[in-house]
């Protein structure tokens, strides 16, 4: 019981000074958006070297909290130039048309333990979808971390369509991993 009072305490006496920031700069270079899909049963990893975010948010008061995020799809690392080249296509991105995938915030929930629940619209080759992704917010001295993990359905957004909808060829799902890393002011 003692040292359940003890941690209380603690957790009281320290949360003032942790949640004083409010982070809204985004640090490019300490911050990634990698994917992993599957290609007849072999997984790839790939990721987006270019991107930009904005962001406000206090560990306070979360559901104050705002971000939108906007990646370049011509920066894609799909594991080989081949693959990069293919999915710049109207059967894939269509990048032609559509450069840029988009996701706008429209509401976060504080889970518990550093952990949150992020809901927005992703717009992605001409279709928005609603998206609720878990973040993990992992607090530093001077840089605070959101790391998160969801998987994206590529044919709710007409990614791969043609030949390359087959699901055994290339699965539906793929898994989008980030690390935005932030300061605050």
């Amino acid at each position: 019981m003692m040292l359940k009072s003890l941690t209380l305490l603690a957790a009281l006496t320290l949360a003032p000074a942790a949640h004083a920031i409010e982070y809204r700069s985004v640090v490019p270079a300490q911050s990634r958006i990698g994917f992993e899909f599957e290609q007849m049963g072999v997984k790839i990893p790939g990721h987006f070297r270019r991107f930009t975010a904005q962001m406000a948010f206090d560990p306070a008061k979360p559901q104050s909290a705002q971000a939108t995020l906007e990646i370049d799809l011509a920066s894609i690392d799909a594991g080989s130039p081949e693959a990069d080249e293919e999915s710049a296509g109207k059967l894939w991105f269509n990048r032609t048309a559509f450069p840029k995938a988009r996701f706008v915030s429209s509401q976060v929930r504080a889970l518990g333990n550093n952990r949150f629940e992020l809901r927005g619209t992703l717009m992605l080759k001409g279709k928005a979808r609603p998206m609720v992704i878990p973040v993990s917010f992992v607090p530093g001295k001077t840089t605070a971390f959101f790391d998160g993990s969801f998987v994206l359905k590529r044919l709710d957004f007409g990614i791969g369509e043609g030949m390359w909808a087959d699901v055994e060829t290339v699965a539906n799902e793929v898994t989008v991993k980030f690390r935005i890393a932030a300061t605050g002011k």
